[in-house]
């Protein structure tokens, strides 16, 4: 069995959001959109989170592309687990085992997009008006980058009387310099760049 391993390293990096560490991984470990789990009934399809659930101090599930952001409970102490964590998803990775199983990530998508249309990826902006679609593209090049680094994610939702609504997702969802930075950065950066159109942000907290 060692001898199919691949070769995976993991580190673990602290974020603004003192609740929540990020633990990167080497290489790609999900390839589709990032995906947020609260509890272990929203992770049937999705395996290292549902086992990542089994440690009795892990609240939420971050996935990204190459990271994983745990939210943990206060009874315990991020020096005293992330040792332990951070060796569990590299073994968990070397062994070739399941991220997110790929079918349902699909259909996940395609349902929440049918049941949703209003919630936009990042991504799919031809449905959006000309406003909408330059909001989106100034939040992929400016804002999501520094939001992935800090172990979360930004989505926009919405834009109507000059007020964006974005969705904030791992290390960013619930951490309080999170609403700092949006009215700060986002904010004035967005009324900078679309002067006269952009009044607001608002931060959806999933």
């Amino acid at each position: 069995m060692s001898e199919n391993k691949v070769p995976t390293t993991v580190y673990a990096e602290s974020t603004p959001n003192p609740g929540v560490m990020k633990f990167v991984v080497n290489r790609a470990i999900i390839y589709g959109d990032s995906q947020e789990f609260i509890n272990i009934d929203e992770a049937k399809e999705a395996p290292l989170a549902a086992k990542l659930f089994h440690f009795p101090f892990v609240k939420e599930v971050f996935i990204a592309k190459n990271f994983v952001s745990l939210t943990k409970y206060d009874m315990m102490e991020w020096d005293d687990i992330v040792m332990e964590i951070r060796e569990f998803i590299r073994e968990y990775l070397a062994d070739g085992g399941v991220v997110v199983v790929e079918e349902s990530q699909t259909s996940e998508a395609q349902q929440q997009a049918q049941s949703s249309p209003e919630l936009s990826d990042n991504s799919e902006s031809e449905e959006l008006g000309e406003i909408e679609t330059r909001i989106v593209e100034i939040l992929e090049e400016y804002v999501a980058p520094a939001v992935e680094s800090d172990g979360g994610n930004i989505k926009f939702v919405s834009f109507e009387d000059g007020k964006v609504s974005v969705l904030l997702q791992g290390a960013c969802s619930g951490c309080p310099s999170s609403t700092v930075t949006l009215k700060q950065g986002i904010e004035s950066m967005l009324k900078q760049m679309l002067p006269t159109l952009v009044k607001e942000v608002i931060a959806i907290n999933g």
